[in-house]
């Protein structure tokens, strides 16, 4: 690229159509060690940020390619994206790691009382609707009727199903009852993802051209966004909250930790952070965030509205969401 020629720091660094391209994206996106920076270089980001947008040229920030996209990155890990506001810090992507491997390291450590179960599900589904409130869209924000209903409905299908699960379990061997909060996490998401996008599956979600025109609004894709949302988002938590029991099954029956009962937790703390350091990017990536989909598969209804614009159009586009 020539010094001359402007970067678009609008779109993601790199190749969005490829699994590697997304990969990039979201590791750099959800980097955890952001989480960390100070106001001070926080405020230099947005600074550079704002200044480019305007028109400043990197010479005159004194700042090379690299070091444009590493201060956008850190702007996004911080500031919302329609607003520009300062989030607050574990809503952001980038406390996404170490949030959930405290919160996860806990629910598969304290899974056998029923009070710590009923706690620690409650607390996760606290800190989900934190995340989906810090990340709400600035242009169309979700509803505090919406998000307190989602807030309810995931945390209840969480309790109900992992206290449910607890008691068939004993039934079992001792992994099985180490692998509870993993289902009733996935049954959160297959409640709360659905509840917090309700206005896409009742009005549909936005389609556009190749050039970003609103062209309808259709059911079926806000059916396929979801449904490949709460997919990711289970698949994210699968890892540790898989690796995790089956390693500390291992320990028990080798009574490795009879001694040391007290690591049981730091150990699978320390084995979540690991595996959701790369899940939560790897997983991210999974799905385009820009979908294409072929206007002959659309519903009958929406196809005539949209070729009624524009006869020629072959595919139209949606944004999956995270």
């Amino acid at each position: 690229m020539s010094n001359s020629e402007p970067i678009n720091i609008e779109k993601p660094r790199w190749d969005q159509s490829t699994y590697a391209g997304r990969a990039r994206h979201f590791l750099t996106l959800t980097n955890p060690l952001n989480a960390f920076a100070s106001n001070e270089k926080l405020e230099r980001a947005s600074q550079i940020v704002t200044k480019y947008r305007k028109g400043t040229s990197l010479k005159e920030l004194n700042i090379n390619e690299d070091q444009l996209w590493k201060s956008k990155y850190l702007y996004d890990s911080a500031y919302h994206p329609d607003t520009g506001e300062k989030m607050t810090l574990i809503g952001r992507m980038s406390a996404q790691v170490p949030m959930n491997m405290i919160i996860t390291g806990c629910m598969l450590t304290f899974y056998q009382s029923t009070p710590a179960v009923i706690f620690w599900q409650w607390f996760n589904q606290s800190f989900n609707a934190v995340v989906n409130y810090t990340n709400r869209s600035g242009s169309t924000p979700i509803p505090m009727e919406t998000l307190a209903t989602s807030y309810v409905g995931a945390t209840t299908g969480a309790v109900i199903t992992a206290l449910s699960l607890n008691k068939l379990a004993k039934r079992g061997p001792p992994l099985a009852g180490r692998l509870v909060p993993l289902a009733a996490v996935a049954a959160a998401n297959c409640v709360n993802i659905p509840m917090m996008r309700y206005t896409e599956l009742r009005d549909g979600l936005e389609l556009q051209d190749d050039k970003g025109e609103k062209q309808g609004s259709s059911k079926k894709a806000a059916r396929q966004a979801i449904s490949s949302v709460a997919i990711s988002r289970i698949l994210m938590a699968s890892p540790s909250m898989i690796l995790a029991p089956v390693l500390m099954n291992i320990l028990e029956r080798r009574k490795t930790l009879v001694h040391a009962t007290w690591a049981a937790g730091p150990i699978q703390m320390a084995l979540c952070g690991v595996c959701l350091t790369f899940a939560t990017p790897l997983c991210c990536a999974l799905f385009a965030q820009r979908v294409p989909m072929p206007v002959d598969e659309l519903e009958e209804d929406v196809r005539e509205k949209v070729l009624a614009k524009n006869s020629n159009i072959k595919t139209v586009y949606y944004n999956k969401g995270l």
